[in-house]
């Protein structure tokens, strides 16, 4: 399978304050990068917004990455898939001249794995990731890249059946373990993104 050519991967792009981060805008499954975009002014209007639309289609909705069953990932596509991410980000820093702007990739459900999993694999394209009911993104694998100087503001459900609150310790644990800054934000209730958690985010991007 060859890599996406940029020109031919569907995305939203808003200019934003030169002197503001450019959220990557990373949707669920289901929605697209319409959708995802609206979320970016509620978090820094400011902000420059760059949402692409994921690539994999599960009965018709779109998706990031393929699974096998629901809360089973396809572990290959992933690592597949945020390869192909790392690389649209590389590209889309080029073509839109955003120099050293900081990327910050704000991600939903599926659009949180996938980011989460670029991140993990590929410190090199993003270094900042809020996760809305993300969970650990390689089942029964880990990996070892450093992620010194990179960080994570993790939110999510206890009682998410999407998103299990043992898979999201295992994400915590392994961030930690390769040297990333984490936050965690545990509320009560299951899969989506409450005001506790908007709030949360606004503040952490502030403080970035």
């Amino acid at each position: 399978m060859s890599a996406p050519q940029f020109n031919d991967w569907p995305h939203l792009y808003h200019e934003g304050d030169p002197g503001r981060s450019l959220l990557l805008m990373l949707h669920g499954t289901g929605s697209n990068e319409e959708d995802i975009a609206t979320l970016a002014a509620q978090l820094d209007p400011a902000a420059a917004v760059l949402a692409p639309r994921g690539r994999v289609q599960e009965n018709g909705m779109l998706r990031w990455f393929a699974r096998r069953a629901e809360g089973v990932f396809d572990v290959d596509d992933v690592i597949l898939r945020a390869g192909e991410l790392a690389g649209f980000i590389a590209e889309a820093r080029q073509h839109y001249d955003a120099g050293n702007r900081e990327i910050i990739a704000v991600g939903f459900s599926n659009g949180a794995n996938i980011a989460l999993a670029t991140a993990m694999l590929h410190p090199e394209a993003l270094k900042r990731v809020v996760a809305f009911s993300g969970m650990y993104p390689f089942g029964e694998r880990s990996t070892e890249v450093s992620l010194s100087g990179s960080s994570f503001l993790v939110l999510n459900g206890r009682s998410d059946p999407m998103a299990p609150l043992p898979s999201v310790t295992t994400l915590v644990g392994e961030l930690q373990r390769q040297g990333a800054d984490v936050e965690q934000v545990l509320r009560e209730g299951g899969h989506g993104i409450d005001r506790a958690d908007l709030e949360a985010a606004v503040d952490w991007l502030g403080r970035r």
